[in-house]
């Protein structure tokens, strides 16, 4: 005996068919785009909500941290789809043009997701708690170089910094410094920004740079100045963004906007 579906039962399957067509084509949509770069811009964003990026953007991540001219290096060699640098592309590219001089920057297209304060951390046991944006150039260019000149104790300034490509330092000497680079005596040099906190918090006459809520994080003090220093956290493209890389860069800017303080 053959059985013929009744029309409501036709109808329900008609129907189950329809709401499961918006998920097959988003699956068939999804991609799986790389991210290299700025370790900074990994800890601030990706650590803490990469789930949320890729279940806004329906792609699926692979997150590279190491430093932003390393991510523009990997977009250029097409080991990554999206960069990420914590400083202004012009800086970052500035910084590359010294030793890649030929590859095609004009290709680059950046995209801005979030703005952070950058602060100087300083060790708890110094009791130097504010100074002008002009002392603080004098530091970094090396015209001042102990504690007791801004009121502390008789110890030697030692500025912890990442070596080249930190998008913090960077954008210190871009907006601080005048494009000069940050030139001091002995400095502590590490290899990526996030271990700057953990120099300052050992080291007594230590003075970091660092993004404020990470300094906060740590329960260390800072320096005020009457200027504040703005960091750019952004997502850079080899051409025109892809629908995927758009959505990513997308989802990105509406975390940012929602969850960081």
């Amino acid at each position: 005996m053959s059985f013929e579906p009744s029309r409501s039962t036709k109808a329900a399957v008609i129907v189950g068919f329809a709401l499961l067509l918006p998920a097959a084509f988003a699956l068939a949509a999804a991609e799986t785009l790389t991210l290299q770069g700025s370790s900074t811009f990994n800890a601030r964003l990706m650590v803490p909500y990469q789930i949320d990026i890729e279940k806004q953007s329906r792609q699926k991540l692979i997150v590279v941290p190491n430093k932003s001219n390393l991510g523009l290096l990997a977009l250029f060699e097409q080991r990554a789809d999206l960069a990420m640098i914590s400083a202004s592309l012009e800086s970052e590219v500035d910084l590359l043009k010294r030793t890649k001089p030929n590859l095609p920057f004009d290709q680059l297209q950046v995209f801005e997701v979030s703005r952070v304060r950058i602060a100087f951390g300083i060790h708890p046991s110094n009791p130097v708690r504010s100074a002008t944006a002009e002392t603080m150039r004098r530091v970094l260019l090396g015209e001042i170089t102990n504690w007791r000149q801004l009121g502390g104790p008789d110890l030697p300034i030692r500025f912890v910094i990442p070596r080249d490509g930190g998008g913090v330092p960077l954008t210190i000497e871009a907006e601080l410094l005048n494009g000069k680079p940050i030139s001091v005596p002995d400095p502590i040099r590490v290899q990526i920004g996030p271990q700057t906190l953990r120099v300052v918090e050992q080291e007594p006459g230590a003075l970091g740079l660092a993004q404020l809520v990470l300094l906060q994080r740590h329960n260390l003090p800072e320096i005020a100045i009457d200027r504040p220093i703005v960091q750019q956290l952004n997502l850079v493209t080899l051409g025109e963004p892809t629908p995927a890389m758009k959505a990513v860069i997308k989802a990105a800017r509406d975390v940012a906007s929602s969850k960081l303080d």
